[in-house]
């Protein structure tokens, strides 16, 4: 990556970090914006990174997430940002050229991917793993909270995160294309 692309990574995720803060702490509630997601998504649909690059990208999303979080095991974010980061670029690789809505759709599915991830690895290492959770636990109530955690939370931010990330996509490009006439 060139210098002026790392500094527009950069500078995006600090901007998403503190728009996450401010959102968490002005809107008390599991269903706001993943501002985090939106920005990376923004970084990497604005640069088209290479698959390493955008991997980095998303270590870099998964550590603010991780620290920033108020979820129920941050660390899960070190995996699903980066996933949602690489899904971002492929979907945003195949779309860009033949659907106006690429950053939406872009943004959609990395966010839906990201916390399909995350859940799955908070059911796992929280929930089965420990051994005696299985006890607790039976297919149907583990069933029901991944489907309550993707319904009332995921697809939700899912579509926020869709609908910011269309909306500040347009002058973002417009601005960067300026830049670098």
């Amino acid at each position: 990556m060139k210098s002026q692309d790392i500094a527009i990574v950069g500078i995006l995720l600090a901007v998403g970090a503190i728009a996450r803060l401010i959102a968490t702490a002005l809107v008390p509630s599991p269903i706001v914006p993943n501002f985090v997601i939106i920005f990376y998504c923004l970084a990497i649909m604005l640069i088209a990174p290479r698959f390493k690059e955008a991997l980095g990208i998303g270590i870099v999303g998964g550590i603010i997430s991780a620290l920033i979080s108020h979820s129920l095991f941050p660390p899960a974010n070190l995996i699903s940002e980066p996933l949602g980061a690489i899904v971002c670029l492929a979907v945003f690789l195949a779309t860009k050229e033949r659907i106006k809505f690429a950053p939406a759709l872009s943004t959609l599915v990395a966010t839906v991917v990201s916390g399909l991830v995350f859940v799955a690895i908070v059911m796992i290492l929280v929930m089965i793993a420990p051994g005696m959770l299985y006890k607790a636990f039976t297919a149907t109530s583990l069933y029901a909270f991944f489907s309550l955690m993707m319904v009332t939370i995921v697809l939700p931010t899912a579509i926020l995160n869709t609908v910011v990330a269309q909306i500040l996509y347009i002058p973002a490009a417009r601005v960067l294309s300026r830049g670098r006439a």
